[in-house]
């Protein structure tokens, strides 16, 4: 018998063009399996208990689908910060500053990527559809990955310019260096505080929100960027060492890279279906084999649907008689609790098989 529930389309990778119904590729005697426990099951009126042989467990105990809106924060943030890039435009050109023209990239990329991080996340918002089953949630990860990527560059090529300003140093007027990064530090602060939650525990996601904290993160290190501009001008007006202005910029474009670095290792790892940081698969595994009743454990995936939603699959192999109706959703919503799994998904094996799933060893995926 075909199992009931037709598994979403994700990315994860393995295949879903099969008989199974969990759709791996493979149509062998373990659905006859499942379809002679449902008889042998009914002839002695254990119909509940073999309606959860049967099915997948799914559940999406105490979350929503939908991001916390920040569009009010993004509004604000793009806002205020493009106005301040156009400030620092004018003022580094004026004052022959590279730290200003520096710190206007680096704003200018941030800029792009509140932009690109608002966008995922109105798209994230959206519902699913047909034939895209998950919506569009992955976008925020993607946008994620964008946003260090364009940090990346941006600073590439600043650094460059402050490696040949160093080689030949130019006069710069300290003065209006420290009045627009103090006015460049207030801005990027405020703007910070309006992502400081960032999809936090308080919002209900655990892990927080990478996509939103990738964008407190860039407006904070502006914030700090901004002081050490500020200070760099106040140096030159009282040493007259020109050389300082490039010699700072490479110091805060490596400040850059380092604390880019992470977010974007974080973001690639969740595009390639990782296991989110904070989750232990063998932890989870753990759990699921010590529940009653409970044999064995294979073919766990555990990923992230978007920067705010974990996804896990699973088989569970039980004696379909010891099955209680209540076992899937319990189990799910425990799932839930400890390891902030949103969206789960668990097929029950029965032992009494005749031949092993296919998919059991670890390196079958």
């Amino acid at each position: 018998m075909a199992n009931p529930h037709d598994h979403h389309d994700h990315d994860h990778g393995h295949s879903h063009a099969g008989g199974h119904a969990h759709a791996h590729g493979r149509a062998d005697a373990h659905g006859a399996a499942h379809a002679g426990a449902a008889a042998a099951a009914h002839a002695e009126g254990e119909a509940p208990k073999l309606a959860g042989v049967r099915r997948h467990g799914h559940d999406h105990h105490g979350h929503s689908h939908g991001p916390v809106s920040y569009g009010r924060a993004f509004a604000i943030g793009i806002g205020l910060n493009l106005a301040f890039v156009v400030i620092e435009v004018v003022y580094g050109i004026l004052s022959h500053s590279v730290a200003l023209l520096a710190d206007a990239g680096h704003n200018f990329g941030d800029v792009l990527g509140l932009g690109l991080s608002w966008g995922a996340t109105a798209l994230a918002s959206l519902k699913p559809s047909k034939r895209r089953t998950f919506g569009f949630r992955r976008s925020t990860i993607i946008a994620s990955v964008t946003n260090a990527f364009v940090l990346l560059f941006v600073t590439g090529g600043l650094t460059w310019e402050s490696i040949q300003r160093l080689l030949a140093p130019q006069p710069t007027q300290g003065k209006t260096m420290i009045f627009v990064a103090l006015v460049g530090a207030a801005i990027n602060t405020a703007s910070a505080l309006l992502f400081l939650n960032h999809g936090s525990k308080a919002q209900g996601h655990g892990h927080g929100d990478l996509n939103v904290r990738s964008a407190f993160l860039h407006l904070a290190y502006d914030a700090v960027l901004a002081v050490g501009v500020a200070i760099t001008g106040a140096l030159i007006v009282f040493t007259g060492w020109l050389w300082l202005d490039p010699a700072v910029s490479i110091v805060l474009a490596i400040a850059i890279l380092v604390g880019t670095w992470g977010l974007m290792k974080q973001s690639l790892d969740l595009m390639l279906d990782a296991v989110p940081e904070g989750i232990d698969p063998e932890e989870v595994k753990s759990f699921l084999g010590s529940l009653p009743g409970v044999v064995e454990v294979h073919d766990l995936h555990i990923w992230a649907m978007s920067t705010t939603e974990t996804a896990l699959t699973a088989h569970i192999v039980m004696p379909g008689a010891t099955l209680r109706p209540t076992f899937l959703s319990e189990v799910c919503k425990d799932l839930h609790a400890r390891f902030e799994i949103q969206h789960s998904t668990l097929q029950i094996d029965p032992e009494e098989a005749p031949h092993p799933c296919a998919l059991a060893p670890d390196e079958v995926i």
